[in-house]
C-alpha cells in the first residue's frame, strides 16, 4: 500500500474515533430545565374596629353593631382603633351615639362617635355650636322628607300690615340634627311617621335669629337642599333681625315690627 493512502486511511480512522467519543459525551449529558417558584408572600394585618352595619347619627353601638376585621398594615390611617392598642374596645365603646354616619365594615374613628351620656343631643352637637328646634308639619318640613343631617334654608312668612304676605330666608344651608317624630293614624288603617319638630344646628347668632323669627312669622318653612350643598357657607343669615349686632339693646317686636331699645330705655325703630 502507498504511503500516501496509508496515511489517509490512519487520518480518517482517527477522525472516526474523535467523532464517536464527542456523540457519546453529548447523549450521556442530561438537559436540566430550571422551573420557577412562584412565592407569596401574606401582607402582615392587623384587627381593626369597623362598624357591622349602616349605623344612622344618633345610633348607640353594642357588641352586635361593631366587630374586629383584619386590615392590612400598610392600609391602616391615624385615627383607625386597632385591636393591639384598645383590645377592650368593643366593651368601651357599648352604648357610645354615632355622631356621624356609619357604613357597614367602615373603620370607626374616635371623631365619629362619642361617649355613652344619655345627653345624646350635646354629645352630636359640634363644639361653639347650638341645637334649637322649631316646630314644623308636612306642609313646612318638605313633605317629610327632611331627615337627620340634611341641609335646609328657613324661610320666614309674615302677613303685612296691607294684608298681604312676603318671605324672607332668614337662614341658609343649616344642619338638622334630629327630627322629633311622632305615628299618625291615616284613614285607611296604615301608619305614617310625621316629624313635629326640627332641631336645627346654628350658631349663637344664628339662634337669636330664629328666636326673633319665630315670634314674627306666621309660618317657618324647612326648605330642603341639595346634598351637594353641603360644602356651602351656612354662616349667612338675615342679620337685621338681631338687634344692634347685640350692643345692650333689646329687642321688641310689636305687630310683626323690631323695635330696638337701647340701655337707657330709649326706643329706636
Amino acid at each position: 500500500m502507498k504511503p500516501a493512502r496509508l496515511i489517509i486511511l490512519t487520518v480518517a480512522v482517527v477522525a472516526a474515533g474523535l467523532a464517536g467519543m464527542l456523540a457519546l459525551r453529548l447523549s450521556g449529558e442530561k438537559t436540566v430545565v430550571e422551573t420557577p417558584t412562584e412565592i407569596i408572600r401574606k401582607e402582615p394585618t392587623i384587627n381593626v374596629l369597623v362598624s357591622s352595619a349602616n349605623l344612622p347619627v344618633g345610633a348607640r353601638l353594642n357588641e352586635k353593631s361593631i366587630h374586629w376585621m383584619a386590615w392590612p398594615e400598610s392600609g391602616l390611617m391615624e385615627g383607625f382603633i386597632t385591636e393591639t392598642a384598645r383590645p377592650k374596645a368593643v366593651q368601651e365603646l357599648n352604648g357610645a351615639i354615632v355622631r356621624l354616619p356609619l357604613f357597614a365594615g367602615e373603620p370607626i374613628r374616635a371623631e365619629k362617635v362619642a361617649d355613652s351620656s344619655n345627653r345624646i343631643m350635646s354629645s352630636i352637637l359640634p363644639s361653639g355650636k347650638r341645637a334649637v328646634a322649631t316646630e314644623i308639619s308636612v306642609a313646612t318640613g318638605a313633605g317629610g322628607f327632611v331627615l337627620p343631617n340634611d341641609r335646609v334654608d328657613v324661610i320666614m312668612v309674615r302677613k303685612n300690615e296691607q294684608g298681604t304676605y312676603s318671605t324672607e330666608n332668614v337662614l341658609n344651608n343649616i344642619r338638622v340634627l334630629a327630627i322629633d317624630q311622632r305615628i299618625e293614624q291615616k284613614e285607611d288603617g296604615s301608619q305614617a311617621v310625621i316629624g313635629t319638630t326640627a332641631t336645627l344646628e346654628l350658631t349663637p347668632d344664628q339662634a337669636r335669629v330664629i328666636a326673633v323669627a319665630q315670634q314674627m312669622a306666621d309660618r317657618l318653612t324647612l326648605s330642603l337642599r341639595s346634598i351637594a350643598d353641603v360644602q356651602e357657607s351656612d354662616t349667612q343669615f338675615a342679620d337685621h333681625l338681631l338687634a344692634g349686632g347685640g350692643k345692650g339693646e333689646v329687642q321688641i317686636i310689636k305687630s310683626g315690627s323690631i323695635v330696638n331699645m337701647n340701655s337707657t330705655g330709649s326706643i329706636q325703630r
